[in-house]
Parts: C-alpha cells; sequence; structure tokens
C-alpha cells in the first residue's frame, strides 16, 4: 500500500484530476442539467407495443395513518379519508402497509428520506454512504431510448435519485424551465452552443479520466477503489453525452399547451404539487422520459389551504393532539386529491388501445410511516397503474415488516431489468402484487 507522506487534500486531488474548476461531485452530476437542456420525444418507439414507464412520489412529511390504512383487508375495504379522494381509481391502485427498509435510524429523524429508494443503512451515521436509486438503476438500462434518461423533481426540497456512487442527483424543482426544456425548440445558435457544450464535456471527461488514472499511483486501496467508481462513472456519463448529441438536433415535440409559469410562493405548495404533476403527464405523454422520481416537500411555515393556520411541520408532529390532526388532515387530504387528479390525467390519456396509466407503474407514499415519532417503519406505500391487477388493500406484518424492495425488484423487472434482488429484498415481489400479464 502506498501512503502520501502528507494527506491529500480534497482541493489537491480536483487539481490533479484536471484543474481545481472541476470538482468531483459536479462531474458526477452533470447528467440531469445535461438532460434537462435536451428533453423531447423518442422516434424509434415500436408503434406496436407501447413502452413502460416508473414513476415514484414521496411525501416527506408522511401521512396520518388513521386517515388513511382502512380496517379491514381485501377488496371490500371501507373507504377512508384520504382514500376517498382517489376513490374513481379504486381499481386502478393497491394499498399496502407493514413494508420498510431496515436500519433507518439515521441522524435525525427525516434522515430515511435519503434512502428511500436505495434502501441504504443508518442514513446520515458516522460511515454513510449512500447506495444507487432504484430510478436511476432502470434509468442506466433504458435511459439511453428517451431524450432524457430520467427526470429528477422536487417541490423544493431532498431528491430522490442517487447515482451508483452513492452521490446526490439535483432535483428540478421549476416546473417552467422543464416545459421549456422538453417542448420549446431552441433557436439555431442556441441549438450549436449546445452541441459545443456536450462536445466539450466530453473532452473534458477524457482528460479528467486520463489524469485520474495516474492519481492512482499515490492513492491507498481504499482511495483507489473509489477512484475506480468514480472512473465508473464518467464512462457512463460519457455514453450519455454520446446519445444527447442524437437528440440536440432533432425537433421536440409539438403539445398542445401554453408554456408555464412558476409558482413562486411557497406556500402555495398543494398548487406547486399539481403543476408539476401537469408538466409529468406531458413528459410521459411525449415519450420525453420513461422514469421519474418526484419529491413532496413540506413546509416549516403555514400553507395556504382553507381551514389551516398552523405551521405544515409543526402539524405533522401532533402528538395526538385532535385539534392538530384535523388541521394536518386538510393539508394532507389535499395532497392526495392532487395526486388523484395526476392519476386523472394518466388515465384520460390513449395509448395503443389503454391509458397511459396501464402502461405507468406509479408509486406514491412516504419515507415516514409515523411522521410524528419520526418512525420509518410501516410505511404507507401506493401502486397504481402498471398493468397490475389493482383494487384491493393488503396489509403486511406490522411487527415483522416486508423489505419494501422486495416490490422494487417487481419494479425494476416490469422494466426490463434481469435481476432478482435489490437493497434489501429478500425476494422478487410481495403479498398482494399481481401482474395481468
Amino acid at each position: 500500500m502506498l501512503i502520501p507522506s502528507q494527506p491529500m487534500s480534497r482541493r489537491r486531488l480536483l487539481r490533479s484530476a484536471g484543474g481545481a474548476a472541476l470538482a468531483l461531485p459536479f462531474l458526477e452530476a452533470m447528467g440531469p442539467s445535461l438532460g434537462r437542456r435536451v428533453l423531447g420525444n423518442d422516434q424509434s418507439v415500436d408503434a406496436e407495443r407501447a413502452p413502460k414507464r416508473f414513476v415514484a412520489i414521496c411525501a416527506s412529511l408522511g401521512f396520518h395513518g388513521d386517515h388513511l390504512f382502512p380496517e379491514s383487508t381485501g377488496r371490500d375495504y371501507a373507504i377512508t379519508p384520504y382514500l376517498e379522494q382517489v376513490q374513481r381509481h379504486r381499481d386502478d391502485f393497491s394499498l399496502f402497509s407493514g413494508l420498510s427498509h431496515p436500519e433507518q435510524n439515521g441522524n435525525n429523524g427525516h434522515a430515511s428520506e435519503l434512502t428511500w429508494l436505495t434502501a441504504a443503512r443508518r442514513p446520515g451515521l458516522a460511515g454513510f454512504r449512500n447506495s444507487i436509486s432504484l430510478d436511476q438503476l432502470i434509468a442506466r438500462e433504458i435511459g439511453l431510448k428517451t431524450r432524457f434518461p430520467f427526470l429528477a423533481l422536487t417541490t423544493g426540497g431532498q431528491s430522490l435519485s442517487w447515482t451508483s456512487s452513492g452521490v446526490e442527483i439535483p432535483a428540478q424543482h421549476s416546473p417552467a424551465k422543464l416545459f421549456t426544456a422538453m417542448f420549446v425548440d431552441g433557436k439555431p445558435h442556441e441549438v450549436e452552443a449546445d452541441l459545443d457544450r456536450l462536445r466539450r464535456g466530453r473532452s473534458v471527461l477524457d482528460t479528467v479520466g486520463l489524469r485520474a488514472q495516474s492519481l492512482k499511483r499515490e492513492l491507498g486501496i481504499r482511495d483507489q477503489q473509489k477512484l475506480d467508481e468514480y472512473l465508473h462513472s464518467i464512462r457512463d456519463l460519457e455514453s450519455r453525452l454520446q446519445q444527447s448529441e442524437g437528440w440536440v438536433r432533432r425537433p421536440k415535440p409539438v403539445v398542445d399547451e401554453e408554456p408555464v409559469s412558476d409558482i413562486n410562493d411557497k406556500a402555495l405548495a398543494i398548487e406547486r404539487q399539481r403543476l408539476m404533476y401537469r408538466i409529468i403527464a406531458l413528459a410521459l405523454q411525449t415519450d420525453s422520459t420513461r422514469t421519474v422520481t418526484f419529491q413532496l416537500a413540506g413546509l416549516n411555515s403555514v400553507p395556504q389551504i382553507p381551514g389551516v393556520q398552523s405551521d405544515w411541520h409543526g402539524l405533522s408532529h401532533h402528538g395526538k393532539d385532535p385539534e392538530k390532526i384535523a388541521e394536518l388532515k386538510r393539508i394532507e387530504a389535499a395532497e392526495w386529491g392532487a395526486f388523484g387528479e395526476f392519476l386523472d390525467q394518466l388515465k384520460s390519456i390513449e395509448e395503443h388501445n389503454r391509458s397511459l396509466l396501464d402502461h405507468t407503474a406509479v408509486m406514491f407514499g412516504s419515507n415516514l410511516g409515523n411522521a410524528s415519532a419520526h418512525d420509518w417503519r410501516n410505511l404507507p406505500i401506493l401502486l397504481a397503474g402498471g398493468g397490475y391487477r389493482h383494487g384491493k388493500y393488503v396489509a403486511h406484518d406490522a411487527a415483522n415488516n416486508t423489505p419494501l424492495c422486495n416490490l422494487y425488484v417487481d419494479l425494476a423487472q416490469r422494466m426490463g431489468l434481469e435481476i432478482d434482488a435489490f437493497g434489501s429484498s429478500t425476494s422478487a415481489g410481495i403479498k398482494g402484487l399481481e401482474s395481468t400479464t
């Protein structure tokens, strides 16, 4: 093992890899920012078979279980206040309880948000390193089939998407920028500028890769392993850049929609969710992408919802206070209402004699089972569409939860991945999950 005579600073490592301006995490995370410039339509989709899509939506402040989960399981469950908001789609979704990732106790009560799609253990604690998120595993397999390999979105908080090296992928929070990137063609000089940036980006990556290889001689074994992972990410990014060049000159899809304007008032939390849902539906309809994550951020302030006068985050820690729960119910019911409208949109779009919802697996839930206690067990998980047999509530063991990753394996297989394990999975699929094919 080679040990440097002095500790190697991060700044020196970056200079050795091509200059101090090239921060390693920035290079790892370039994919989404480049992708936002080159969204569009995949002209090579097989006309005889609609592509499959995957959408994951996480409400970071959870849902009050008494207003969500029915008392009885099966198909004849009695409707609950939150499910009433999506009652018209009852035959298009299944609700699950008793699912979780193991060892999600982290450095704070909301740390499990980091690992909702990864299942990495002990988030945020000493030695923690995140792993690849489910959406990125899928995008790595099918992402090059669309102009944008994935969309990582948020209303203003934490991203749900993580690279194979455990690096967070910045999430887009501006529907207006997203709409422009997907549907507004650039002027000729702007297209050429995009191409030039792509080419220069690949040139930089070539240089960084060569210099990083020479740097390995100064590193110990563990650092060499980290550097190898970094180089692997560079090679993966290079393939994305090469694919992106082919999309830049292609016309973007034409949609019968006017460009949108962002809602900058954070208090209009539900309206912000609705607007992003609208853009997601357009992205899926035009096959601009087939993989989407959407984080619904809460507020440390009062949302503008009738009957709500208290801080949202504070209400989520209600301590069983009936008045706080009543206010919280208004917020969370509104969230479920906005989600129901999203399902309306997907259901109304016909694609190959079926609805877009039939071709899209939509997972809606949270990283917290009981937000008041920061409990990451017994997560609320609703799965809609995707070609599954729906219409039921399935309760898994509340004491000994089923690994949520068992569901993730099935979702990945549905998207064409040949895997039989992911994260903390113990099998492929969960009780109550049935495909129609």
